[in-house]
C-alpha cells in the first residue's frame, strides 16, 4: 500500500514538471485561457480505465465524468441532485463540447450487479443505480454484452434531454458509443448500430 502510494507521489512530480514547470506551461495558459475542450468522455469508475490515459490526453482535452457502469440517467428536473446530468448540462450548454463519447468497458463490476440480480438490501445505492440500464432481453446473459446494450440504452437516454437532441439534430453535437476490452486494450467503437461494433482504428470518423 505505501509504495502505491510512494508511485502516485512521483507520479505528480512527473506531471509538474511535463506540465506546471515555467511560466509558458500548459496550465499556465490554462488558467490564463480557461478550458475549451472539445470532448466529453462518460466513463466507469473502474480503475482500469482512465480515459486521459487511454487516450493519451493532455490536460485540458477532455471533460471527463465517471459514474458506475458509465450511465447516462434520463432527463429528470426535479429537486433530487443530479451529478451526471449536471455535468452534461455544463459541458454541452456552457463549454460547447462537439463530441459525448460514452465509453463502456468489459468486465464492468456494475453490469454484473445487474447480472447476478443482487438484491439491492445489500447496497445502499450501486443497485438503484444500474437498473436504469436493466434490461429484460434474454439474449442479454454475458456482462460484455449487457454494458454493450446498457451503451445503447444510455444514448436513448442522452436524447431525453432536449439540449442535446437538439443539438444532435442540428448536427452540432455528435454522440459515439466506445468499448474498452480490457484484455486487449482496445477501444470499439458502434458508429452505426446495423454494424455493430468495429475497432477503433478501422473506422474512417
Amino acid at each position: 500500500m505505501k509504495n502505491s502510494f510512494n508511485k502516485l507521489v512521483q507520479g505528480y512530480q512527473v506531471f509538474r514538471e511535463k506540465y506546471a514547470h515555467g511560466d509558458n506551461s500548459v496550465m499556465q495558459y490554462l488558467s490564463n485561457y480557461g478550458q475549451k475542450p472539445q470532448v466529453m468522455v462518460i466513463s466507469c469508475c473502474d480503475s482500469r480505465v482512465d480515459p486521459a490515459l487511454i487516450l493519451q490526453c493532455d490536460p485540458g482535452d477532455l471533460f471527463v465524468v465517471r459514474n458506475v457502469a458509465n450511465i447516462v440517467p434520463p432527463y429528470e428536473k426535479d429537486e433530487a441532485h443530479h451529478g451526471t446530468s449536471a455535468a452534461l448540462e455544463f459541458a454541452i450548454c456552457f463549454l460547447k463540447i462537439k463530441h459525448l463519447v460514452l465509453l463502456g468497458h468489459s468486465q464492468c463490476g456494475g453490469i454484473q450487479v445487474l447480472l447476478d440480480n443482487k438484491d439491492k438490501n445489500h447496497n445502499d445505492f450501486i443497485t438503484n443505480w444500474v437498473s436504469l440500464v436493466k434490461s429484460e432481453q434474454p439474449h442479454l446473459h454475458n456482462a460484455d454484452d449487457y454494458a454493450k446494450h446498457a451503451l445503447s440504452l444510455s444514448l436513448q437516454n442522452c436524447l431525453t434531454f432536449p439540449w442535446i437532441k437538439e443539438k444532435v439534430l442540428q448536427e452540432t453535437l455528435k454522440i459515439h458509443l466506445w468499448f474498452f476490452d480490457v484484455k486487449k486494450g482496445q477501444i470499439f467503437t458502434c458508429e452505426n448500430q446495423e454494424h455493430g461494433y468495429q475497432p477503433l482504428e478501422d473506422i474512417n470518423l
